[in-house]
């Protein structure tokens, strides 16, 4: 169960910060580890935003509040690509159903026809686990953003297609704002931390620096670790908050946890790592852990099952990177 925080060092003028200087910070605070490079790491974030909220208020009285949508690629999750979109903030226009109550224009319905179900405007009705997976990628919404965003994980070869169909079937529409990149980042392990560190390099529309994140995940135990370790049978779903227990989990009803202990899990741990930031004592860093969405992916895990695909993989990391990878839009 990875638990998260990026933080990043933007470039000015004032601010000579390397990822050297970063690495040479980690081994004077932490001189009993042996910090040689694990591996490497990199990353692309691309920017797109909503064209009419780039023109003049003039021009465009009636545009609303900017859309965006970005893409972030992670070689720590190289089968797939995420996307987070503003949510369409505008109610859809449903004409009056020809059957409606005082219309003068209501067109009897035939017998021996069937009418369809009208959806319920208060609720809508879930997809089935055969048609999620079915799906090109698995999407939901951190509820508490504003304006409200919706992730989606989709394969490689999906999220190349949509990026090209963007830029150039949707161009008029959406405006490719930037590209940042990390390119040969580096790992490095240190106790229970691992660490990423790499230069954020801007690549379009000009090329230059923009800064430099690190990205501290936390490798200790854990207590979806605890649960795992506890599991019986071939099953690995557990009860969550509901008081009954899964019928594939070796875990006493009384065992049961709570998302609750999830919450109080994740902001325990993101203590932790804000105490190993602040041992690096490097000033002027931009902070994403407990970003609108964080710990959902961990709940959903706690759901699945054994065999099941993980479709929240990776979201959680993702919101941070593109939290803290928000410069001028």
């Amino acid at each position: 169960m990875p638990i998260t925080g990026v933080y990043f060092i933007p470039a000015h003028p004032n601010n000579t910060q390397s990822a050297g200087v970063i690495v040479e910070r980690l081994r004077s605070a932490y001189s009993d580890e042996d910090l040689s490079p694990a591996g490497r790491w990199s990353l692309e974030q691309k920017l797109m935003r909503d064209t009419p909220s780039l023109l003049p208020a003039s021009a465009n009285p009636s545009a609303g509040k900017p859309r965006y949508m970005q893409f972030l690629y992670l070689t720590h999750y190289p089968k797939q690509g995420f996307v987070y979109t503003s949510e369409p903030t505008e109610k859809p226009y449903h004409p009056p159903s020809a059957t409606s109550p005082g219309s003068s224009n209501a067109t009897p319905i035939p017998q021996g026809i069937a009418q369809a179900p009208t959806p319920s405007a208060t609720s809508t009705q879930p997809l089935s686990q055969t048609q999620s997976q079915s799906s090109m990628g698995n999407s939901f919404t951190a509820s508490t953003d504003v304006p409200p965003m919706l992730m989606t994980i989709l394969p490689m070869q999906s999220y190349s297609m949509l990026f090209q169909h963007v830029v150039y079937a949707c161009q008029p529409f959406w405006a490719h704002r930037l590209t940042v990149s990390v390119q040969q980042g580096v790992i490095y392990d240190v106790g229970d931390f691992r660490v990423r560190v790499g230069e954020v390099r801007q690549t379009y529309p000009v090329a230059r620096s923009r800064g430099i994140v690190v990205e501290v995940e936390w490798r200790g135990p854990t207590l979806l670790d605890t649960l795992g370790s506890s599991q019986t049978g071939s099953g690995s779903g557990v009860s969550l908050g509901n008081g009954e227990q899964d019928a594939d989990s070796g875990i006493d009803v009384d065992f049961a946890i709570e998302e609750a202990d999830i919450d109080a899990e994740v902001a325990a741990t993101a203590e932790l790592i804000k105490e190993f930031w602040t041992r690096i004592g490097v000033p002027g860093a931009r902070e994403a852990i407990m970003v609108p969405g964080f710990g959902k992916e961990v709940k959903e895990r706690l759901r699945k099952v054994e065999g099941e695909a993980d479709l929240y993989a990776g979201t959680d990391l993702a919101r941070q990177y593109m939290e803290v990878l928000r410069f001028n839009r």
